[in-house]
């Protein structure tokens, strides 16, 4: 099996990563015909990418505010001495806290947190207090939403053809 760095070498790689970037459910004959290739031949160079774990997955994003979560959150969290399994573990059972992440610093982990209301984030909170302690800034707005990576340019490219900027010289 060919590995990551040698399949992102290819630029027709680089064009279907770019492609299932802007239209993850695109079908095949779809990548096919943008990429100029057959549907199979589209279809076993995805395989590889997911195989090689270049594609980690397909997600569905759901706008938090229409299925009534409109408070978002990041909070840090220090743990107490001994408590940083526990921290980690309350993370994932709390369905609240949509992404956890073990980070440096002062604090050992960042949760971004989602509430239908600042009284429920007092009850998130509370129940991370019991471990160490919790420091939170409510997301008033976000200028840059999620994005995808950017790629790496395709061999012979500058690197900045890929995301629109161009390259100095």
């Amino acid at each position: 099996m060919k590995s990551a760095n040698a399949l992102l070498g290819d630029p027709v790689n680089l064009q279907l990563l770019a492609a299932l970037h802007e239209d993850p459910r695109a079908g095949m004959s779809a990548l096919a015909r943008r990429v100029g290739m057959s549907a199979p031949a589209v279809t076993e160079r995805v395989q590889r990418l997911d195989r090689a774990g270049v594609i980690a997955g397909y997600r569905m994003e759901v706008d938090p505010a229409a299925v009534g979560l409109p408070v978002a959150a990041f909070v840090r969290v220090r743990p107490a001495p001994g408590q940083l399994e526990r921290v980690a573990e309350l993370a994932a059972r709390t369905p609240q806290v949509s992404e956890c992440h073990r980070v440096t610093g002062d604090d050992c982990f960042l949760l971004k947190v989602h509430v239908a209301a600042v009284d429920e984030l007092d009850e998130v909170l509370d129940q991370f207090l019991r471990y160490g302690q919790t420091n939170s800034s409510i997301v008033v707005s976000s200028p840059v939403p999620p994005r995808p990576l950017p790629l790496p340019a395709a061999p012979g490219q500058l690197s900045g053809a890929r995301t629109g900027r161009a390259g100095r010289g």
